[in-house]
């Protein structure tokens, strides 16, 4: 992992999005439809009061993730993307999106579900560790993180392994890994609180000061 390296900034995403409105093949890759078969099977078989999920893109895996949760709520700092998925999901109401750029931007409330799917190896060295306390602070008590990340090679601040492993320690304090799988190019980690929270929030590094600038709305309705 490059400690000097910037965390990939709204520009970028929006220039892939300026040349596809579906960049990585969310709808059309067979890989795609594996990983999200193999997502929903990681996680635990209850169902989900509120899920958050950090990257939504153009809203595909948010659409499979409302099938086992009450709520849903996408966000993706990119504004084109959000606009195919709110239409993509319009049949559903129960979810809803807004455009933040987290770790730096985050929504209020608690979750009982957070997903991060193909969206660490972006962020910096720095931001990993604001993301994982962003984290934390917004984790119901029984509450269940997956992190998904691919493992091959790519110009971006750190590898998948180095994201996870990096979101992992940073998050120790608070939550524990109880499973963790490699399937080819991807892998999937599933941790939950380490120790039940008697009350809301996070008693996380104090330099949390950081992440706190502009917090977003709780829980938009869809647009």
């Amino acid at each position: 992992m490059s400690a000097g390296r910037a965390s990939r900034d709204a520009a970028y995403f929006d220039r892939l999005y300026a040349a596809s409105d579906d960049p990585w093949q969310f709808r059309s890759s067979a890989y795609e439809r594996r990983k999200y078969a193999a997502t929903l099977a990681a996680l635990p078989s209850r169902r989900f009061r509120a899920a958050l999920e950090v990257g939504c893109s153009i809203g595909e895996l948010t659409r499979l993730l409302a099938q086992r949760c009450d709520a849903v709520h996408g966000l993706d700092v990119a504004a084109a993307p959000l606009a195919v998925a709110r239409a993509r999901c319009a049949d559903m109401p129960h979810i809803s999106f807004s455009q933040l750029g987290a770790p730096h931007q985050w929504p209020l409330g608690q979750y009982d579900l957070i997903v991060l799917s193909e969206i660490l190896y972006f962020l910096s060295p720095d931001d990993l560790a604001c993301m994982a306390r962003r984290v934390c602070e917004g984790l119901a008590a029984t509450g269940v993180v997956l992190l998904v990340n691919w493992l091959g090679r790519a110009d971006n601040p750190c590898t998948g392994d180095e994201a996870a492993e990096s979101f992992i320690a940073a998050a120790a304090p608070e939550l524990r890994t109880d499973l963790q799988q490699v399937h080819g190019l991807y892998r999937i980690d599933r941790l939950c609180q380490r120790h039940p929270k008697e009350g809301q929030g996070s008693a996380l590094d104090p330099s949390r000061a950081a992440c706190s600038r502009a917090t977003g709305p709780e829980t938009p309705n869809p647009q």
